[in-house]
């Protein structure tokens, strides 16, 4: 074989940086879709959540991560330990982090 034809052909190369960025324009809006669908919503419920942990007072009823549910009798440390009733003298200490919904607000 000739070595001309082992070389790549010269014209026809890249556009540039305008090729690359309508490439990139189907990625970054599977990524913006994505964001709004997903991301965006959970760190909404998530801030709700964290909000309503916060105003737990006694006689809410809530729901544990581990599928308790439980009114709020009562907290510890500075609320990062909530002491819920699940039972007829059945009381548990839960921590905060482990309240996964409030169920119910204590009437005023």
């Amino acid at each position: 074989m000739e070595p001309a034809m082992l070389m790549a052909p010269q014209g026809g190369e890249g556009g540039g940086a305008g090729s690359m960025l309508v490439g990139l324009f189907p990625i970054l809006l599977i990524f913006l879709i994505f964001y709004l669908l997903v991301f965006r919503p959970n760190s909404r419920r998530q801030k709700a959540l964290a909000q309503a942990i916060e105003a737990l007072k006694q006689g809410d009823r809530v729901l544990t991560s581990g599928g308790l549910y439980g009114t709020v009798i009562g907290n510890k440390e500075e609320g990062s330990i909530f002491i819920i009733k699940i039972a007829d003298q059945v009381k548990v200490e839960v921590a905060k982090s482990a309240i996964s919904s409030v169920i119910k607000k204590a009437r005023e």
